[in-house]
């Protein structure tokens, strides 16, 4: 079976990582809801992709001073009460209207408690899938995350490798204490900018589950050769599941017409056990099509 994972929610349709952007993956049929986690000066795990309000929120409209050094508005600077006042918008041109309102930054245990009710009334089991968002950076402000993630993630249920969750992050370091020091026993996936060496993959594959490669790691997006999954195999050949990013309709690969051809093409020829999609509904009607799963 091959797996949809929705990314920062229908983020195709509704602005990335809203609680109706979440919800509407859910209708669409992915298989886990994929929020980006920072955290708030007084400590609250909230679902944004970067450590800078301004790409998503109208943060400068209500707090036009408080930039920092770096020119940034960052989270880690505001509490949760401040965070309230904002309006998030869409990221990407041509999609959803950037001046819309009516559309919040969800914490993650607004986003927990919005899919344990979906999964409860539909009786599905749609599972969670977050990305810690420079913990290094969140450690030195004293704000680690290890541990209010893994806290929150027991509160709704998720505690055991069975469970439909899986943490992901750049950061090496953030999935071997998750892993070894925390001693937690979650699904770990070690997402990759750059293409990783042999003996990289062997230390991956000592802490971790699986990878979440760029998807041009698995396919040269100008030569396209007709089977380059040689990543694919050395990952699968270590035990580790593939999960490569991010396909998006309006962002296809070169020489693709349409997404559901790339998507055949990374479900079938290459392999991969699932994959990053801002579209869910058309990546699953690939994924679960039984047409669309081949040993």
């Amino acid at each position: 079976m091959k797996t949809v994972i929705a990314h920062r929610g229908a983020s195709g349709y509704l602005p990335e990582h809203t609680l109706a952007a979440h919800a509407m993956a859910h209708a669409m049929g992915a298989d886990y809801l994929e929020p980006d986690l920072v955290m708030t000066r007084d400590g609250v795990l909230i679902v944004l992709h970067d450590i800078d309000l301004g790409a998503t929120t109208d943060v400068a409209e209500h707090f036009p001073d408080r930039r920092d050094k770096k020119g940034r508005w960052c989270p880690a600077d505001f509490d949760l009460a401040e965070i309230r006042r904002l309006q998030a918008r869409e990221r990407l041109d041509g999609r959803f209207r950037r001046d819309s309102r009516g559309f919040q930054i969800p914490t993650f245990e607004e986003l927990l408690q919005l899919l344990t009710e979906l999964n409860r009334l539909t009786g599905r089991n749609t599972g969670i899938y977050p990305e810690t968002k420079h913990p290094a950076f969140h450690r030195e402000r004293g704000l680690a995350m290890e541990e209010p993630l893994l806290a929150m993630l027991a509160e709704y249920g998720y505690v055991r490798r069975s469970d439909p969750v899986c943490i992901q992050s750049f950061d090496p370091h953030n999935l071997r204490h998750i892993r070894e020091n925390l001693d937690s026993d979650l699904t770990l996936i070690q997402l990759l900018s750059e293409a990783p060496a042999t003996s990289r993959l062997d230390e991956i594959a000592g802490f971790a589950d699986g990878i979440g490669p760029d998807k041009r790691l698995i396919e040269d997006a100008q030569r396209r050769p007709v089977n380059n999954n040689a990543l694919v195999r050395d990952a699968h050949a270590r035990g580790l599941v593939v999960h490569p990013y991010t396909f998006r309709a309006d962002q296809l690969t070169a020489g693709d017409n349409c997404l559901e051809d790339e998507l055949r093409r990374f479900y079938l020829d290459y392999g991969v056990d699932g994959l990053f999609c801002d579209h869910p509904d058309i990546a699953s009607r690939i994924a679960h099509d039984p047409l669309a799963t081949r040993e």
